[in-house]
């Protein structure tokens, strides 16, 4: 999975292939046109009140891969938060630091595969040296075992 590119519709239309869910049903749940389906599945980006629906009619949480981006590529706001004194946040605060395992495996993919060194994780996705180790030595076995 790109995590850096994505293409919601795309995405949608593989769930739906999926879940084999006729087309008919689609558009009643979402109350839409066969033919707006198909734009949205070419769409790259979904409007939220559509893309909770579809999260609903294919049980599968989308914004999560927004969520995954946002770990995987958003900087480093290290410097920013010791100027600014600590204020009430009206909206919740989600800790940055939720590894879900497929970004485990992708990172731990990247880095067997060459394609990144050690720094460039810690630097890139701002993950810390002692857990980038814990990754390897918990995932590394059982992600060798799977390409077998």
């Amino acid at each position: 999975m790109d995590y850096k590119e994505i293409h919601m519709g795309n995405l949608i239309k593989l769930r739906v292939k999926e879940k084999k869910i006729a087309l008919l049903r689609i558009c009643g749940f979402i109350k839409c046109t066969a033919e707006e389906v198909e734009k949205m599945y070419a769409s790259s980006s979904i409007d939220s009140e559509m893309l909770l629906k579809w999260s609903k009619l294919l049980e599968y949480d989308f914004f999560r891969i927004y969520s995954q981006h946002i770990i995987l590529f958003a900087p480093n706001n290290s410097d920013q938060k010791k100027e600014q004194p600590k204020e009430e946040a009206v909206l919740p605060n989600f800790r940055k630091s939720l590894y879900t395992r497929e970004i485990i495996d992708f990172i731990l993919n990247e880095y067997i595969s060459g394609n990144i060194s050690r720094q460039e994780i810690y630097k890139r996705y701002n993950i810390p040296k002692s857990t980038f180790h814990k990754w390897l030595n918990k995932y590394n076995s059982e992600i060798k075992e799977s390409e077998d």
